[in-house]
C-alpha cells in the first residue's frame, strides 16, 4: 500500500472510530440514567405523596362487619387491636401513613373479591389466595399461612398439653379430604388412625358426643368453633403443617399500590414485626399456644 493510500484510509477510519466512541459513551450514560430514574420512581411511589390512593392523603382499608377476634377486638378495626387491625397499621406505617391517616371501610367478604371497582386501597379479612379470585383482584404476598388447631374438652387430660407427643394415644377426629388428616399423620403420628368424618358438622357432633378426644382443623376454624359453636371446648394448641391456606392483602385488579403493599409486607416479615404481631394475636391472645 502506498503512503497516499494509507493516508486516505486513516482519514476514513478516524471519523468512524470517533463516532463509535461517542455512541458507546452515550449508550452507557443513558443506561445509568434510566436505572437511577427507575429506582427513584419506585421509591417515590411508595409514599403518601407518590401513591394514588382511593382518597387523597388517606389510606382506606377494607374489612367485613362485624369484625371478630382474634383478627379484630371489640368489633372496632380502628383500635389497632387484633391480628389484622395491627397488621393494617403496620403496613400503613411502612407506606408512611400515620394512624390518623388510615380510614376503614365496611366490605362484605364476598364483595371484596368480586369483579369491579374497589372503594378501598386494600382489604384484610382472612381472604385465602386462590387462582379463581386472582382473576378479578390482586393479592399481596401471603401475610399468614393457616396452622392446624387442636380442639379438646375443657378440663380433660389433654387440656394443657405442651407438646404434640402428648396426643399420640388420643382418638383424633378430622374431616375427610382436608389437609388436617395429612397433618395429623405427618406431625402427630398417632398410635391409632384418626377417625374420619364426611363433613365439619359430623366432626363437631363426634366431639360433642365424646366419640373423639380431640379434633384437628384449621386454626381459624378451631377458634371459631371454640368461641361460637361449642360449649366447654378449648384450643389446646396449634402446629404448622404443609398445605395451610395462605391469606393475602386484597387490592383491585392491577392496582398501582400492589407492589408497594407487597414490599411493605415483605419488610415486616424480614424485620420480625409480622412474626411478633402473629404471635401476639394468633397465639397468645387467641389462647392457642404453639406446639411441636
Amino acid at each position: 500500500m502506498t503512503r497516499l493510500h494509507k493516508f486516505r484510509l486513516i482519514l476514513i477510519l478516524v471519523p468512524i472510530l470517533a463516532m463509535a466512541f461517542i455512541v458507546g459513551c452515550g449508550s452507557d450514560d443513558s443506561s445509568t440514567d434510566n436505572s437511577s430514574d427507575s429506582t427513584t420512581t419506585a421509591a417515590t411511589n411508595c409514599t403518601p405523596e407518590g401513591l394514588s390512593t382511593f382518597k387523597d392523603g388517606v389510606l382506606t382499608v377494607g374489612t367485613d362487619s362485624p369484625a371478630y377476634p382474634p383478627y379484630f377486638e371489640d368489633d372496632d378495626p380502628t383500635n389497632g387491636k387484633g391480628f389484622e387491625s395491627a397488621l393494617a397499621y403496620a403496613i400503613a406505617g411502612q407506606l408512611g401513613f400515620n394512624k390518623s391517616q388510615v380510614e376503614w371501610a365496611v366490605v362484605p367478604f364476598n364483595v371484596s373479591f368480586a369483579p369491579g371497582e374497589k372503594k378501598f386501597d386494600f382489604d384484610l379479612n382472612q381472604i385465602s389466595i386462590n387462582p379463581k379470585r386472582a382473576e378479578n383482584v390482586d393479592f399481596s404476598s401471603p401475610y399468614y399461612t393457616s396452622s392446624q388447631g387442636i380442639l379438646v374438652k375443657e378440663g380433660s387430660d389433654l387440656d394443657g398439653i405442651t407438646s404434640l407427643e402428648q396426643l399420640k394415644d388420643a382418638t383424633i377426629g378430622v374431616q375427610l379430604g382436608t389437609t388436617s388428616y395429612d397433618a395429623v399423620i405427618d406431625q402427630i403420628d398417632p398410635s391409632s388412625d384418626p377417625k374420619v368424618f364426611d363433613n365439619s358438622n359430623d366432626v363437631v357432633s363426634a366431639f360433642d358426643q365424646e366419640q373423639v378426644d380431640a379434633v384437628v382443623v384449621d386454626l381459624p376454624q378451631a377458634i371459631y368453633l371454640r368461641d361460637a359453636e361449642l360449649d366447654g371446648a378449648v384450643v389446646a394448641g396449634q402446629f404448622d403443617a404443609p398445605g395451610g391456606d395462605e391469606w393475602g392483602a386484597l387490592l383491585g385488579k392491577d392496582s398501582s399500590l400492589t407492589a408497594c403493599v407487597d414490599e411493605a409486607i415483605t419488610t415486616l416479615k424480614d424485620d420480625g414485626t409480622l412474626a411478633e404481631i402473629t404471635k401476639q394475636w394468633m397465639s397468645d391472645s387467641a389462647k392457642a399456644p404453639e406446639l411441636s
